[in-house]
Formats: structure tokens, C-alpha cells, sequence
């Protein structure tokens, strides 16, 4: 079942500006975290010392200026990152609550990042880091609907074949004949969101769901 959002209301579920839970995301691992320090650091304290040779020009302020924007870099950088996230969905014509169910859920391992290490013997050796994701295949009575996966965690082992789930689905059409996107997705009986990025407001998609599928028992 597809239920068309009214104008207004992607705006409601979807922000523009990052949550704390979009910035949390869009923060990433602790690897991406240090790439992130290394440029503010990097960046912030040549410019800064640039700045200081300026002390006597007209540009001194402008190196100024720059030195803190690269310091502050590991704070809008995943704000900025979440803004662009959350505008790929927001800038489609037109969006639909999907509520269907799951009938199929299988797990796969997927290659996070590869590395070289140097092993026991002093040699390099490449090394690998996966993670365990998993994938949901949905749909509804009027068909297949399409994919959603997210990296697993304990809480999604409850997961299974004909649970039902409500999400999103954005597309280019107003009949939604073809499908350009989905949302994270919320499963009403087991109180589980799962996604690999949180583009909803998730206490806000739960309220309209519940005022639009009111007559039916979740």
C-alpha cells in the first residue's frame, strides 16, 4: 500500500539541517573520525601560520578566517555531508508511505575498507574488514517493492519473513510506477527502525502513520 504525502509534509519528515542522529551517522567510524581531525588539524594550523606572516596585509583577516573554518572542520563536515544526504530524497517530486511486508531477509558480508599490515614476519600482507549487513527484499499486494540493508546488529536477529514494515518511497512519478528511493524503514510491531542512514524524523513518521493508517491495528 502506497499512501501519497500531502505538500508540506517530506518537509516534516525529512529536515534539512542535520539531527544529532544524522550528524552521528554522517560522523562515521573512528577511521573516517581521524581522517577528519588530520585535515582540521593539518589544515587550521598552516593557515593559521600563514595568517600570522599576513599581520600587516589586508588578506590577514581572510587567512584568519579560513584557519578556523579548517579547525572547525570536524564539526560541519558531517553536518554539511548529513544536508547533502538528506537532499537526494528530499528533492524528489514525490513521496508515499509504503506499508507492506518483508518476504525475504537474508545476510551478506560486505569488504568495509582493505589495508596493507606488515604480519609476523615482516611482510605485507593485505587485510581485509567486513561487516555483517543485512538486506530486506519488500513488498505489498500490488507487488515487489525493492531492497533495504543496513549493517546488523543483535537487535535484528527478531527479523523475519512476513513481518510488516512502513518506509518512505520516493520517485520522479506521481503514479510511482517507478521507484527512485527509499526511506529508512520502521517495523510497528517490533518498535524496530532499521536503515543504514536515519533520514527520518522518527517520531514524526510514526505519527503520521499512526493518523493515516488509523483504522487498521498496529
Amino acid at each position: 500500500m502506497l499512501v501519497p504525502l500531502r505538500p508540506g509534509e517530506i518537509d516534516k519528515l525529512i529536515p534539512a539541517v542535520a539531527t544529532g542522529d544524522q550528524f552521528g551517522n554522517a560522523l562515521g567510524s573512528p577511521r573516517k573520525v581521524l581522517q577528519r581531525v588530520m585535515i582540521s588539524s593539518i589544515g587550521g594550523v598552516i593557515t593559521l601560520v600563514i595568517s600570522q606572516s599576513q599581520v600587516a596585509s589586508q588578506f590577514y583577516s581572510l587567512w584568519l578566517i579560513i584557519g578556523v573554518v579548517f579547525l572547525l572542520y570536524i564539526l560541519w563536515g558531517p553536518i554539511i555531508e548529513a544536508g547533502q544526504r538528506n537532499a537526494t530524497l528530499r528533492r524528489f517530486p514525490s513521496a508515499a508511505i509504503f506499508e507492506g511486508e518483508i518476504i525475504d531477509c537474508f545476510i551478506r558480508e560486505k569488504i568495509e575498507n582493505r589495508h596493507e599490515q606488515a604480519n609476523k614476519s615482516g611482510q605485507l600482507e593485505l587485510v581485509e574488514n567486513r561487516r555483517t549487513w543485512m538486506i530486506l527484499e519488500l513488498a505489498d499486494e500490488d507487488g515487489y517493492l525493492g531492497q533495504l540493508s543496513f549493517p546488523m546488529d543483535k537487535k535484528h536477529q527478531i527479523i523475519q519473513n512476513g513481518m510488516r514494515i512502513r518506509c518512505l518511497v520516493l520517485s520522479e512519478r506521481k503514479d510511482f510506477s517507478s521507484i527512485s528511493a527509499l526511506s529508512d524503514a520502521w517495523l510497528p510491531l517490533q518498535r524496530i527502525w532499521v536503515g543504514e542512514y536515519p533520514y527520518l524524523l522518527r517520531p514524526a513518521f510514526e505519527e503520521l502513520c499512526q493518523l493515516r493508517f488509523s483504522k487498521r491495528s498496529i
